[in-house]
């Protein structure tokens, strides 16, 4: 899945058209920033990305990077189109994610934005999520679904639990500063950020350190 979003529409289409030509699955659409559209604009912006393509694509509704939050009303408007088969939602507002879940079609997909959101969305009916600590702890992220799905729910509820510090850790500044830097200490060097992100300063980086002791980390290193 390719990330082909943009905050100028013309440049998503052309970046999702050479998604399409490389080979890419899919793409993941994150809402417009800087610029603010009005909702209207959110619709047509993404209904002439999803026109543009016959890969399916996933909305990105993440408003604590790009100001905007993609409302629950213009979803079901967008699910209304074919190829468009999801949304990414990292709002935290769990009364917009019921109200997209009941109101869009039936295959339409919510994935969890937010790692600690992850068991209350499953709860809510959605499917699951694209994460950030999954890079850490997958197979522990996807032993949740899994208990969950198989009505497993306190081993669910416990491994939700048990994953939280870590989660928080990951988000203790800028993602994707501590979970690059969690990688690197794990054994599986990915370099440093890039600029305008930097590597954390010492405190972070050993309050990141000292969190990751408690857990197994999944990484095949």
């Amino acid at each position: 899945m390719a990330g082909t979003g943009s905050n100028s529409t013309a440049e998503a289409i052309e970046t999702t058209r050479e998604a399409e030509r490389i080979g890419v699955d899919a793409c993941l659409l994150v809402v417009p920033y800087y610029n603010k559209p009005t909702q209207e604009g959110l619709y047509q912006h993404f209904k002439a990305i999803a026109q543009c393509t016959d890969l399916p694509c996933i909305l990105y509704n993440v408003p604590s990077r790009t100001v905007t939050n993609l409302s629950a009303e213009t979803v079901i408007k967008l699910s209304q189109i074919d190829n468009i088969i999801g949304v990414k939602e990292a709002s935290g507002n769990l009364e917009q994610v019921a109200k997209i879940i009941n109101d869009t079609r039936e295959d339409f997909l919510v994935w969890s934005g937010n790692d600690g959101d992850t068991l209350p969305i499953l709860a809510l009916g959605g499917y699951g999520v694209i994460s950030v600590a999954s890079n850490l702890v997958g197979k522990q992220i996807k032993e949740m679904i899994d208990s969950f799905v198989a009505t497993k729910t306190g081993r669910a509820a416990e491994i939700h639990r048990h994953l939280l510090p870590l989660v928080n850790a990951l988000f203790i500044v800028s993602n994707p500063i501590p979970v690059k830097y969690a990688v690197n200490c794990a054994g599986f060097n990915v370099g440093k950020p890039r600029l305008p992100l930097t590597e954390p300063d010492e405190k972070t980086a050993a309050f990141i350190r000292d969190t990751l002791k408690n857990y197994k980390i999944d990484l095949p290193v």
